[in-house]
Order: structure tokens, then C-alpha cells, then sequence
């Protein structure tokens, strides 16, 4: 009886909380449970609650932003870039931090460069030529803390890393306290880092409420968080099968459907002006990819190798019907592509003209075994194809 006593007073409480906080503006409750979720720790008891808020302030932030994208013109032709080569490569960072000098001394740009903040103020490509492969770096104008919201053109600038393939996060030595802040912008705008969706497949329905399915034991959460995050995010019916061990966050993202998983680099820029003691320190803290310097010249090639690396590039050969494979020049594909990639890169009507292809190499099972469109390729494959 106590219990259901209890039950009933903190139910009250938490109606009593909701209809204080519909008082408040959007900006105002966004902050109220950003700061209630920071307050609260977290473990097994408070799991569920946190998941809630979780929930609610997703809910919140993407009203806010349809709110503030609402009648704004569209496009922006200074970031408006046409995608071209084998991958895109955008580097982000704060004013001042290199980012100009660093693109003209890995690419063909001519990016201005000048001693003081926001020289660039539109979207500057150039080309990187390395190992056969053709790599877009843009240069795009500094972002400040703020820009996911939309201060100094942030919107646009990180709009742009959406669509790229790598993001080379720059971090300049002086200043490495900037590199959380960064982090934070990339993940506000939507972008997850260095890590994939997780699998977690959701199938709605007309009716039957939510259905929870796991084939994985769950450590940050339950099947009953689920269901319940869910139904605040407005999915009420739907299956909801989970195939990895994921967190609150993971999930939540997965039920928006609008997030970006992209690969990324962190680059310390301008180690010429510190010492070897401070650049350590600054390596066990940030843990770059890359430390360079571009005045001086310092780990460009270490640079281009890892942003080649990171890209995940497969080199594929092609070969004429009745002639030998050409295998001086090859065709600079992402790992896991398949046979169709291979036609949409060669020319747009090749998919329709398809007829089958042969294959020699690690995917084939034997030399020159025949393959659909849909054959996955390995790095040295030959591929040969057949047109209507």
C-alpha cells in the first residue's frame, strides 16, 4: 500500500516538474535538462530517468532547429563545392589555426593566408595527389563554440562535413583546449566520429504498441528504457530489434534517423611553436593522428598517408575483354564496394548496360569466376566487365 502511495506521489511530481517546465521557452528547457542531466549520476536506478530526459531533449533540440531553419533561404553558393576525385576530406577547425597554409602545402589550392582570424570566408578546394589516388581537401572558414547553433556561419560550415568522406580535425598547439570544444560542435551538428551505426533495426507498425527484441546481453540498458525512450520519441508502434550492446545515446540516435557516421583525423597544427616537453603533454591529452607543421614543412607526408589510410581506399584493376589487365593505373574504390560502385564510377550508364563480370583476385573464388552486380570486391582485384 506504501508503495503505491509512493508511486502515486512521485507521478504527481513529475507532472507538477512537466507543467512548469511547458512554462519555460524552448532555449530555457533545453537548458534546465541539460543541466538536470549533468547533475544526475548515473547507474542502474537513475538509468532509466536519465534515458527519459535523454529523450525529451532530442525531442526539444530538433524542434528547435526545424523551428530556426523555417523560412531561412537555402544554400549558400561560397559553400556550395562540387564533389570531385576518388574521397572529400574537409578540414575543420577554429580561426587561425592553420588551415590555409596546410591546404596549399598538401594540394594544388591557393588558399589565402594572412595573421589574423576568419581570412577564409568561403569553401577553397584543392586536389591531393597520392598513391594513384585524387583526395578533394576543402578549407572551410573557421568555426567558433556556438556554431552547431548557428554563430559565424557554423551551420554551414558543418553542413559540409556532413557530406564528406573524412573530417581532419585541426587542433593548433597553442591552443589545445580548443579540441573539446570542436568535439562537441561535430557532435551537435549531428556527425558521429570513427565509429558505425550501431545495429539496431526498428520496423514500424498500425498498431500493438513496441515490441523490444535483443540478440545481445545489454549493460547500459534495458528493454524496459527502450520501449519507454521510444514512446517519448514518438514511436508507439513499432519491433524494435537490437543486435549490439548500445547506451541511451546510441539508441536514441538511431530512432532521430538523422545522423552521419563519418571517419575523421585529429591533426595538431603549428608544433614549431612550442617545445617538446609542452607537445608531449599535448599528445597524451589530445592524442592526435598527426602532429604537424606546415611552415616548416613537418609530418606532411605522414599526413597524406594517414588521410589516404583513414579513407579505407581499395585498388582495383580493370581489364578489356580478350586483353591483358591494366596494372600501372588503378581504379580507387572505398573497402566493401561492390561490382555496381565499379559501373557508377566508370560512367552513369554502365549499370543498365550491365550483363555480368569476371573476376581474378581475393573475391573470386576461382580466376575469372563470373559475378553480378552485386559481388563484393577485395583490395588487387581484376575486374573485367561485360555490357549489354
Amino acid at each position: 500500500m506504501a508503495g503505491k502511495k509512493a508511486t502515486k506521489i512521485g507521478k504527481k511530481r513529475e507532472a507538477a516538474v512537466l507543467t512548469e517546465r511547458k512554462k519555460l521557452t524552448a532555449s530555457e528547457q533545453i537548458r534546465q535538462l541539460e543541466e538536470e542531466i549533468g547533475k544526475t549520476k548515473y547507474n542502474k536506478k537513475t538509468q532509466h530517468a536519465i534515458g527519459l530526459m535523454k529523450a525529451k531533449l532530442a525531442m526539444l533540440k530538433e524542434r528547435a532547429l526545424a523551428r530556426s531553419a523555417a523560412g531561412k533561404a537555402r544554400g549558400d553558393e561560397r559553400f556550395s563545392i562540387r564533389k570531385t576525385g576518388d574521397g572529400t576530406a574537409v578540414l575543420l577547425g577554429f580561426p587561425s589555426v592553420g588551415k590555409s597554409t596546410l591546404l596549399n602545402k598538401i594540394t594544388n589550392a591557393k588558399s589565402e593566408v594572412a595573421a589574423y582570424d576568419f581570412t577564409t570566408l568561403s569553401a577553397v578546394p584543392g586536389l591531393m595527389e597520392y598513391n594513384h589516388a585524387k583526395i578533394q581537401i576543402i578549407d572551410v572558414p573557421g568555426i567558433v563554440s556556438g556554431a552547431a547553433a548557428g554563430r559565424g556561419r557554423g551551420k554551414e560550415v558543418l553542413q559540409m562535413i556532413r557530406n564528406a568522406d573524412i573530417i581532419l580535425i585541426l587542433v593548433d598547439a597553442m591552443h589545445p583546449e580548443h579540441y573539446g570544444a570542436m568535439l562537441k560542435e561535430i557532435y551537435e551538428t549531428g556527425v558521429r566520429i570513427n565509429q558505425k551505426a550501431p545495429d539496431v533495426k526498428i520496423r514500424k507498425k498500425e498498431r500493438g504498441g513496441i515490441g523490444v527484441g535483443v540478440t545481445v546481453k545489454l549493460t547500459k540498458i534495458d528493454k524496459h528504457t527502450i520501449a519507454d525512450i521510444a514512446r517519448e520519441m514518438r514511436l508507439n508502434n513499432a519491433d524494435i530489434l537490437v543486435r549490439d550492446d548500445i547506451d541511451t545515446d546510441q539508441l536514441i540516435d538511431i530512432i532521430e534517423g538523422n545522423k552521419r557516421y563519418t571517419k575523421a583525423l585529429t591533426v595538431v597544427t603549428k608544433i614549431d611553436l612550442i617545445d617538446e616537453m609542452r607537445l608531449k603533454k599535448i599528445q597524451e591529452e589530445v592524442k592526435p593522428d598527426v602532429v604537424v607543421s606546415a611552415e616548416l614543412g613537418f609530418g606532411i607526408e605522414e599526413l597524406k598517408k594517414a588521410i589516404f589510410d583513414r579513407m579505407g581506399f581499395i585498388r582495383i584493376f580493370l581489364k578489356e575483354i580478350s586483353k591483358q589487365a591494366d596494372l600501372e593505373e588503378p581504379l580507387i574504390m572505398f573497402k566493401e564496394c561492390i561490382i555496381r560502385d565499379v559501373c557508377e564510377k566508370l560512367h552513369k550508364d554502365f549499370v543498365d548496360k550491365f550483363k555480368f563480370a569476371r573476376v581474378w583476385g581475393k573475391s573470386a573464388k576461382f580466376g575469372g569466376q563470373r559475378v553480378g552486380i552485386g559481388h563484393r570486391l577485395e583490395d588487387d582485384d581484376i575486374v573485367e566487365l561485360h555490357l549489354k
